[in-house]
């Protein structure tokens, strides 16, 4: 069954960064780029302004102005999701209105992270307030429980949501309870996209029902993949296999050196300078820097 909303996802959704200049301001003019990229490496979507894009450190008006650019960039070639999670509900909700009337293809949201829904009922009624503020787009719910604390297990979430919800899609799960994921991925048949969000566990999220994926390496990685979810669909668990040991061996490299701001240098690498991250992440320094491309170029990166 699939919601009369919903047009399916199939494929990668990569999770782009948000470029900055060095003084801190929005290079909304790299947006573009970014977007030809995506297109050209044969990714179907882009979930923006996330955590790899540094939501939760912009102002609501550059926020607004970056989905703006996404969505103009694209023009029909690569759909956008538009991160509007916030501690505010009535932000969150200013933000979902804007997504719809930008002509996004969909908005997302995590769980408020300071004053935490206290039960399932309470998180799917915030959910249900900002989805109803874009009533005509999908409403997809964004799990990352180390980010927010909230834990619910998400095969709980999904009929209330489902149910409570008229616009509920689907849910961006960034965690590892495969189990939990398998279960979502068979409620009522598959009804609800689910969108697998470990870059370096894609193959168990493939076997456990996933379709999509939403991942910040797929900005500079679809390369490698893309044969990885080919090798998959035909039965070839070895080569799969390969393919994520290569995808994992640099991710290593990255969550080593720091997480996002080594994967925005990496951005760089691969051909588009993203800039530096936002306090009160720090980026690189020339050392540390060196280092990280050293260690990316033993390792096969930037791809050939």
């Amino acid at each position: 069954m699939t919601t009369p909303h919903q047009q399916r996802f199939t494929g990668l959704v990569a999770a782009p960064f948000t470029p900055f200049h060095d003084d801190g301001a929005v290079a909304e003019d790299v947006i573009e780029r970014q977007c030809e990229k995506l297109v050209a490496d044969g990714v179907v979507g882009a979930f923006v302004c996330g955590t790899t894009g540094e939501g939760p450190s912009l102002t609501m008006a550059e926020r607004m102005r970056v989905s703006g650019r996404w969505v103009a960039a694209a023009r029909n070639r690569l759909r956008v999701v538009v991160h509007v999670g916030h501690t505010s509900a009535a932000e969150a909700r200013e933000l979902a209105a804007h997504a719809q009337a930008i002509g996004a293809d969909g908005v997302g949201c995590l769980a408020p992270y300071f004053f935490r829904p206290a039960s399932i009922a309470d998180l799917v009624g915030f959910c249900g307030h900002v989805a109803a503020a874009a009533p005509a787009l999908p409403f997809y719910y964004y799990h990352i429980p180390s980010l927010t604390g909230v834990t619910f297990p998400m095969r709980e979430f999904l009929p209330v949501a489902a149910k409570a919800i008229p616009n509920f899609a689907g849910i961006k799960y960034t965690f590892e309870d495969l189990a939990d994921f398998a279960a979502c991925t068979r409620f009522e048949d598959g009804a609800y996209e689910m969108f697998f969000g470990r870059d370096e566990l894609l193959i168990e999220g493939l076997a456990a029902g996933a379709t999509g994926a939403i991942g910040s390496t797929y900005s500079y990685m679809a390369g490698i993949y893309h044969p990885l979810i080919a090798a998959h669909h035909e039965a070839q668990a070895a080569v799969a296999r390969t393919w994520q040991e290569k995808a994992n061996r640099i991710i290593a490299i990255m969550i080593r050196h720091g997480g996002l701001p080594a994967g925005k240098r990496m951005m760089a690498i691969a051909g588009i300078d993203c800039g530096p991250v936002r306090s009160p992440l720090a980026p690189l320094d020339g050392a540390a820097a060196a280092a990280l491309e050293t260690e990316l170029a033993a390792a096969g990166f930037p791809l050939a």
